[in-house]
């Protein structure tokens, strides 16, 4: 092996300098091998070889050209390994991006067109109907009755109890709409928490009727501030839920409510690779035998 070194040496080292520079090698290696060579794939053998790392090959650094041919042919093999990988990694990540489109078209999280600004902003007719009780002496005074805005109100107001049960039904109607996916993100947040916001206003009224229950009668004066103060509040949740509806942008901000619609809200991770719905107690059941796998590895 050492002769045949020696050999391949001598053959290899054109100029005679005593060593074997990058060039030298690409033109020995062709010449024995009869193959054509890349630069890159030149200096991944030098590389092997130089065991110096001065960029060239000394005669106690030189193999067989045998030797040569063996981590060529390694080369090769790794270079394929890595394009296979890269190839399977690819098509995964294509396939990724494809389920993920998929899950977004069942799970509308697009961002809410003029058409689904103005429709978000309807859920919130729902508290506003079922407050206007604690608006009766801010609404009622001579002034607010000439206002149109209190006008149109009182007559969506009768249309609204004219129906019967129309609590009941809006209740219903936004709690199964909020849950139909393809449905505007913006809009379905806004159906949850306009039901939220209307369950708020129950605990005043509970709060009132158990204070009767006690006979404990507050001076109307109090009566009528804090029942105006209830209204004022009520305006100012719907005020800010609408503005930022308009603007595309979800009211998530109120203290509590925000935090229960959220939690409330699907997410992608809520779909199986085939798109459908998983049951939040059946993905909790999932990562708790995750979790125990892991922990008995």
């Amino acid at each position: 092996m050492a002769d045949a070194a020696q050999k391949a040496f001598d053959r290899f080292d054109t100029d005679k300098d005593g060593e074997i520079s990058l060039a030298e090698l690409k033109q020995g290696l062709e010449k024995s091998l009869k193959i054509e060579l890349s630069d890159k794939r030149v200096k991944e053998l030098m590389d092997a070889f130089d065991a110096s790392g001065d960029g060239a090959l000394q005669i106690d650094e030189m193999v067989t050209i045998n030797l040569f041919r063996n981590k060529l042919e390694s080369l090769v093999r790794e270079e394929k390994r890595l394009a296979v990988e890269a190839k399977q990694k690819a098509e995964e990540e294509e396939k990724q991006a494809a389920l993920a489109a998929a899950r977004l078209e069942i799970l509308n999280e697009k961002e809410p067109t003029t058409s689904d600004r103005f429709v978000s902003i309807l859920p919130y007719l729902f508290p506003l109907m079922d407050g206007l009780a604690y608006g009766r002496f801010l609404l009622s005074t001579e002034d607010a009755a000439a206002n149109p805005a209190v006008v149109f109100l009182a007559v969506l107001y009768g249309l609204y109890r004219a129906v019967p049960f129309s609590g009941f039904i809006a209740f219903f109607a936004l709690n199964f709409l909020a849950g139909t996916p393809s449905i505007n993100r913006l809009i379905r947040y806004n159906m949850q928490q306009a039901i939220f916001v209307d369950i708020a206003l129950f605990f005043p009224g509970l709060a009132g009727g158990l204070l009767g229950a006690l006979n404990l009668n507050f001076p109307t004066a109090i009566q009528e501030l804090s029942t105006d103060a209830i209204f004022v509040t009520l305006l100012a949740v719907l005020g800010y839920c609408t503005v930022s509806s308009l603007f595309g942008v979800a009211p998530d901000k109120l203290p509590l409510i925000s935090n229960s619609v959220n939690d409330r809200m699907p997410t992608i991770d809520m779909f199986d690779d085939s798109g459908s719905f998983i049951p939040r107690q059946l993905r909790q059941e999932e990562g708790d035998e995750d979790t125990d796998k892991k922990d008995d590895k």
